[in-house]
């Protein structure tokens, strides 16, 4: 029989597992319900201890992707599931992953609309985001940083050294998958106004995503990145070497430069492509 882990990572969100501990419980008797308590200072251990549940506590505030990580590592289920503990997401959407899992995917996301989002601001942002990861791996990503996700637990264990221990572990592990070829599906969702602050540093937080995607995307494929990049240095060249050539009949040493970045970045490319195989060869 398949084992049901929930995974809650929560930083001072009392007041919605108090509306939500009530809720899993008595939807899912059977399965394994974890709340990672990163660091809280309220009343967060006393309210879990009303439950059936488990809490896992960090001794100061590691950030959201370090829960994640606590919650995956002290989970016995063969399928974990995480949700935000702070009412974003509803316990009835669920069985709607599960489902979707059980149809031969390794990980069933909810994607969020863009009336469920925090703002346009942040709208826009996760778009771009998309769109970006998307042309990166190839397949459409429709919400690369949803945390209302179920997905095996051996595949997700495969890529805990790889998760950051901020907010952009849905990011890295999303396209990790894709890159492994495990397969990935979205399903809508709506998600309600979160109860509490959220912990969320819009600039901070926004370029970190954007930092990690280009990670991610040079261990998914790097040629993808740096042959744009080198064929700009080469185009920029050409272009320089003919105005030279033809205003003062000569080939200059900057044309040599941008002739030869061109290549190294091209070769740099190359060469962390046969990286990124090895890292990701099937050890078993």
């Amino acid at each position: 029989m398949t084992k049901l882990s929930l995974i809650l990572p929560a930083k001072n969100e009392a007041a919605a597992l108090a509306q939500l501990l009530p809720e899993l419980v008595t939807r899912y008797p059977e399965a394994e319900i974890i709340v990672v308590s990163d660091g809280s200072s309220d009343n967060t251990a006393e309210l879990v201890a009303q439950y059936r549940c488990r809490l896992v506590e960090h001794a100061y505030s590691k950030g959201n992707g370090a829960a994640i990580k606590t919650g995956a590592r002290a989970a016995t289920g063969d399928i974990l599931v995480f949700m935000d503990a702070d009412g974003q997401h509803k316990p009835e959407d669920i069985q709607r992953l599960l489902d979707t899992l059980n149809e031969g995917h390794d990980m069933v996301v909810g994607a969020r609309s863009r009336a469920s989002q925090a703002g346009v601001h942040r709208a826009t942002a996760n778009g771009f985001y998309n769109r970006l990861a998307s042309w990166m791996v190839g397949h459409k990503i429709s919400d690369l940083t949803s945390g209302f996700r179920a997905v095996r637990a051996d595949k997700f264990r495969q890529f805990l050294y790889l998760l950051p221990n901020g907010f952009s572990y849905p990011t890295t592990i999303t396209m990790s998958f894709f890159r492994a070829g495990y397969s990935v599906a979205y399903i809508p969702i709506e998600a309600p106004k979160r109860i509490g602050k959220s912990h969320i540093r819009l600039f901070k937080d926004g370029m970190r995503f954007l930092l990690i995607i280009f990670k991610i995307g040079t261990l998914y494929s790097p040629l993808k990145l740096f042959t744009p990049l080198s064929a700009a240095f080469f185009a920029t060249g050409l272009g320089y070497y003919l105005y030279t050539y033809l205003t003062f009949h000569r080939f200059t040493n900057m044309s040599a430069l941008l002739f030869i970045t061109s290549m190294l970045v091209f070769l740099m490319g190359l060469i962390s492509e046969q990286i990124t195989t090895l890292i990701y060869k099937d050890d078993d």
